[in-house]
């Protein structure tokens, strides 16, 4: 397990460059985990989930990966709950096309419908009014 007891930057934690221009650091957070089990439904410690969100933006985390079929819509949830208004520089990663029937199980769904429903409810959870990238 990798402890940090200081925060994260360019130098400690190395950078990349996704789609050429976004800027983030190679040590990112994701948050699949932090829903219950088999990626579903509600984390057995709420609070504990929030309070490792914040942690990690505290210490220099500046991308998460989320999905919208993480609970499902659970991770995303608790995503913005817990750090809107987001930080600047922070960088969230979501997708969509996949369902969820139950406990770890997962179905592609890529039809044009289910994509913009996916987005939509993406951006209601996360806070936001739109997708920059």
């Amino acid at each position: 397990m990798l402890a940090l007891d200081h925060p994260l930057n360019d130098a400690t934690a190395g950078a990349l460059r996704l789609g050429g221009d976004l800027r983030v650091r190679r040590l990112g957070f994701g948050a699949m985990r932090l829903t219950g089990q088999g990626i579903w439904g509600e984390p057995a410690d709420p609070e504990g989930a929030r309070e490792v969100l914040a942690r990690a933006v505290e210490l220099g985390v500046n991308f998460i990966d989320t999905a919208d079929s993480y609970g499902p819509d659970v991770s995303e949830r608790l995503i913005g709950e817990t750090l809107h208004p987001y930080p600047q520089g922070l960088v969230i990663a979501t997708k969509g096309g996949q369902t969820r029937p139950g406990p770890g199980r997962w179905v592609a769904n890529g039809r044009p419908e289910h994509l913009r429903q996916a987005c939509a409810g993406s951006l209601r959870r996360l806070r936001l009014e739109r997708i920059d990238r």
